[in-house]
C-alpha cells in the first residue's frame, strides 16, 4: 500500500478550525478560495465552519497526498504565519530572510503580505522541499 507522507496534522487542522471562521483550516490545506469565502462570511455564516468539523480528516488526507514532504514542516509554519505572521517568522523558519525583515518592519507588508502567504504558503513550502 503507497502511503502519502504525513505533510499535515490534523491536530494543527482543528485547531486552526477553532478560528475557521476565519479560514484558516481551509487555508492550511490547500483551499485558498474556500478559506476567503469563508473569511469574508464568517465560516459561510457559520454552516460551513461547523460541517468542516466533519471534513477535516479528508481535507488532511488529500493535503497529504498533494504536497511534498521535506526539512520544512507545514504544519510548523502555518502555526508561525498564523500566530505570528505579521513579524514575519514564517519567513525566517523557511529561510527567506530578506523577506522575513521586510514582514517584520512593515508588520507584514501592511497585512497585504500576510494574505498573500495564506494564498501561497503551501505552494512555497513545496518548492522548497525536495519532492
Amino acid at each position: 500500500m503507497n502511503q502519502s507522507p504525513d505533510t499535515h496534522r490534523k491536530l494543527i487542522g482543528y485547531l486552526l478550525w477553532l478560528f475557521g471562521f476565519t479560514g484558516a483550516h481551509r487555508f492550511y490545506y490547500g483551499k485558498p478560495v474556500t478559506g476567503t469565502l469563508w473569511f469574508f462570511t464568517c465560516g459561510l455564516f457559520l454552516i460551513g465552519w461547523l460541517i468542516d468539523l466533519f471534513l477535516i480528516p479528508s481535507m488532511d488526507r488529500a493535503a497529504d497526498r498533494r504536497f511534498a514532504a521535506g526539512p520544512i514542516n507545514y504544519s510548523v509554519a502555518w502555526i508561525l504565519l498564523t500566530f505570528l505572521g505579521i513579524f514575519g517568522i514564517h519567513r525566517f523558519y523557511q529561510g527567506k530572510w530578506v523577506t522575513g525583515l521586510l514582514f517584520l518592519l512593515t508588520v507584514g507588508l501592511f497585512g497585504l503580505g500576510i494574505l498573500y502567504d495564506y494564498w501561497t504558503l503551501n505552494s512555497q513550502i513545496s518548492e522548497r522541499n525536495p519532492g
